[in-house]
């Protein structure tokens, strides 16, 4: 369980709390492109969210050119982090959570910067690996999966690195979380391909292709997958693609006045209503892009290396369905949290009924 420091820059340290008081746990995602913190109690089996925070930070700013992370994007991180770590504090979280992906995990002075956010924040981050990155966001989105098909494609594009995992949905019962097949990490998420290829004034067909094929290359030679390609080539898998660049293609797809989650998060789209949506921004200047409601100027140049991305994986796993996900990391690191939770209450309640046994006899 974690607490709140009692001055600027201490470590958070356990606390009991309250009886009466529903308990707060906490979710916190550095990424390459934004920090996002969700805070939520348990309910049923799931939890009801109370807070949520999002910063796009851009943290791996120029760092596939540099190797490091540059000074001005870690202040901004630590700008989102500080108000992350507040919210925590005011919250009286019980447990929380908080990790770093890519950036983190490649740059030289990742482990230095992991450093300094807890000496200024009092916030103790973890890198974790991209197979944990993508059984997390696997998951968050379990929820969203439709068992009626055989298989499901999740597709998690993030900042630096995109992770991708195939999973088998006739081999486990509704209630339980389907074996991932196989999984794949590539180190291309939407910052990076942005910065391989620069947009200039306006986005042509011959641009985006440039990198639809990128990413293609670095999918293709993946074969631990290949025993599901029958599934995916009779149209009997979907796809779940979880990013704000896919949930921005949703939102661009629905005409919405301005971004609602409530409407995006879990709605389905067919192929071609995502090669419209791409079209409909490949068609717009960068500064057209900015003004869309469900865009904004933060993602305005990042939007269409999202969809290229996505288009990419389409091409070579086909799915004739997607469902869009606002959700993802930080829920599923909610539910292993609330989980956790409940199976120390079981093993309690078993230690406790041992003990009255014994005494019995």
């Amino acid at each position: 369980m974690t607490e709140a420091p009692s001055a600027p820059g201490a470590p958070l340290r356990n606390r009991a709390r309250p009886t009466r008081e529903p308990a707060c746990y906490a979710a916190l995602d550095l990424g390459t492109n934004n920090c996002r913190l969700l805070i939520a109690t348990p309910q049923g089996t799931g939890f009801r969210v109370v807070e949520a925070y999002s910063r796009i930070v851009r943290l791996g700013e120029g760092l596939a050119h540099s190797g490091r992370l540059a000074e001005p994007a870690m202040e901004r991180a630590l700008a989102a982090l500080k108000v992350s770590a507040e919210k925590v504090r005011r919250r009286k979280v019980v447990r929380l959570r908080a990790i770093a992906t890519q950036a983190c995990r490649i740059a030289e002075n990742g482990a230095d910067f992991i450093q300094r956010v807890t000496k200024e924040t009092g916030l103790r981050l973890q890198i974790i690996t991209p197979q944990e990155e993508a059984k997390l966001s696997v998951a968050g989105c379990v929820t969203l999966l439709d068992r009626s098909y055989e298989a499901a494609l999740v597709v998690d594009v993030g900042g630096g690195s995109t992770e991708i995992s195939w999973l088998d949905l006739k081999a486990a019962p509704e209630a339980d979380s389907p074996p991932m097949r196989a999984w794949l990490s590539i180190p291309i998420g939407v910052v990076t391909l942005a910065e391989r290829f620069p947009e200039g004034e306006t986005a042509t067909e011959s641009w985006f292709r440039a990198m639809v094929d990128a990413v293609k290359t670095e999918i293709a030679g993946f074969r631990r997958a290949d025993g599901l390609r029958p599934v995916f080539g009779a149209d009997r898998a979907h796809l779940i693609g979880t990013s704000g660049a896919i949930t921005s293609l949703a939102g661009m797809h629905l005409d919405l006045p301005r971004y609602d989650r409530n409407r995006v998060d879990g709605i389905w789209m067919t192929r071609g209503e995502c090669d419209q949506a791409t079209n409909r921004l490949l068609a717009l200047k960068t500064h057209e892009r900015a003004a869309q409601p469900c865009i904004g100027p933060d993602r305005a140049d990042l939007v269409l290396a999202g969809a290229a991305i996505l288009q990419a994986v389409q091409e070579l796993w086909p799915c004739s369905r997607v469902r869009v996900a606002d959700r993802g990391l930080r829920e599923g690191i909610l539910i292993s949290l609330i989980n956790q939770r409940g199976g120390r209450r079981r093993r309690r309640r078993g230690r406790s009924g041992r003990t009255l046994a014994a005494s019995a006899a």
